[in-house]
């Protein structure tokens, strides 16, 4: 059976990763923390395909809006550095990620994607699953999809902003709304 992981402190990480100035280096949860940032990690199955693109650019081209929130994004999955960066440096019109404005890191040995619960184990990519974890290491939001569906970054957006607020904040709560 699978153990919770909301409410506890999450898999510490350190990856490989292709860096926003397509320079190779590190991303750790660690250095997000001792940064005081919040982390949004997400993982996707792997490069060149279809429905990871479309998620991958949407995140970057709001990037801006993470990084008002003192939020650090990283994409993860079990590609190589070297793979990413042939996706980076593939033009969007031909299916490629062109800049981006965030870490991609690469978990090539499986550990971190194991780590987070999303893993699938027999075909050695990860499922698209979605963590954010606040300055302090505690993971307080995870969702985890099928691969064939994309994922809403206003929707990320919104929650990271809901849970800044450090209160209770109804259904369908907004940004600018009162909380409970």
């Amino acid at each position: 059976m699978a153990e919770r992981m909301v409410g506890k402190q999450a898999p510490r990480f350190e990856m490989d990763a292709v860096l926003s100035n397509k320079e190779f280096g590190k991303v750790s949860l660690e250095e997000n923390m001792k940064n005081d940032k919040w982390t949004v990690l997400f993982f996707y199955p792997m490069d060149f395909t279809f429905v990871c693109p479309t998620e991958i650019t949407a995140v970057s081209d709001r990037f801006d809006e993470f990084e008002d929130l003192d939020a650090e994004v990283v994409g993860v999955s079990t590609d190589t550095i070297h793979t990413h960066l042939a996706w980076i440096n593939t033009p969007r019109e031909d299916n490629g990620l062109g800049d981006l404005e965030y870490a991609l890191a690469a978990d090539t040995n499986h550990q971190v994607a194991r780590e987070y619960g999303v893993l699938i184990e027999e075909e050695g990519v990860a499922l698209r699953g979605l963590f954010i974890i606040s300055p302090e290491g505690e993971l307080q939001y995870q969702v985890v999809n099928h691969n064939n569906i994309g994922r809403d970054v206003d929707e990320t957006l919104r929650v990271l902003q809901a849970l800044q607020t450090g209160g209770l904040c109804p259904a369908n709560w907004k940004p600018g709304q009162e909380t409970l």
